[in-house]
């Protein structure tokens, strides 16, 4: 198909693609990421690793990239298990990617973007996480290969509240 037959016009919905991974230790603990107090996103809160795809990369490039950026991590595999579309305005939403890996023992290395922490399921509970994680992290979690896809939609009320939607 040419370019010139895609369909793209200013008219029509546009998303922001994005990775967030979660990453499993042998004994079943996940590493967060504590945001930096100076981001702009998430200050302060728990969440996966992962950041926007860029130009030229396709899901798991972009991925392995910010899992490497953020933690140091390079020798694991990484699965697609979902997909979460958030409408932001009539226009724009973001499409996340969800991914899932599991390590052994590995060492991580610190960025700018926070304290990466192992956390144990019991954990959670205390913990501030980004909003959508109490829902999305059990889904992953359990997630095996062969499973369809979780599939999520969030939006945005007028207040700026989120709501979640996810199968």
């Amino acid at each position: 198909m040419p370019k010139s037959d895609q369909g793209i016009s200013a008219r029509r919905y546009k998303i922001v693609p994005r990775t967030l991974i979660f990453i499993f230790d042998q004994s079943g603990r996940v590493l967060l990421l504590k945001g930096a107090k100076d981001k702009r996103l998430w200050a302060g809160l728990y969440n996966g690793i992962g950041g926007h795809i860029e130009p030229g990369e396709d899901i798991l490039e972009a991925a392995y990239r910010e899992l490497r950026e953020e933690t140091g991590i390079e020798d694991v595999s990484l699965r697609c298990c979902g997909q979460i579309m958030v409408d932001v305005t009539p226009e724009t939403g973001v499409g996340i990617f969800v991914l899932r890996g599991d390590v052994g023992d590995v060492l991580l290395s610190q960025s700018g973007e926070g304290e990466l922490h192992w956390v144990s399921e019991t954990g959670l509970t205390g913990i501030e996480m980004v909003e959508d994680l109490h829902f999305l992290l059990p889904l992953v979690r359990d997630f095996q290969a062969g499973d369809p896809w979780i599939v999520g939609k969030y939006a945005y009320n007028e207040e700026g509240q989120l709501s979640v939607s996810l199968h």
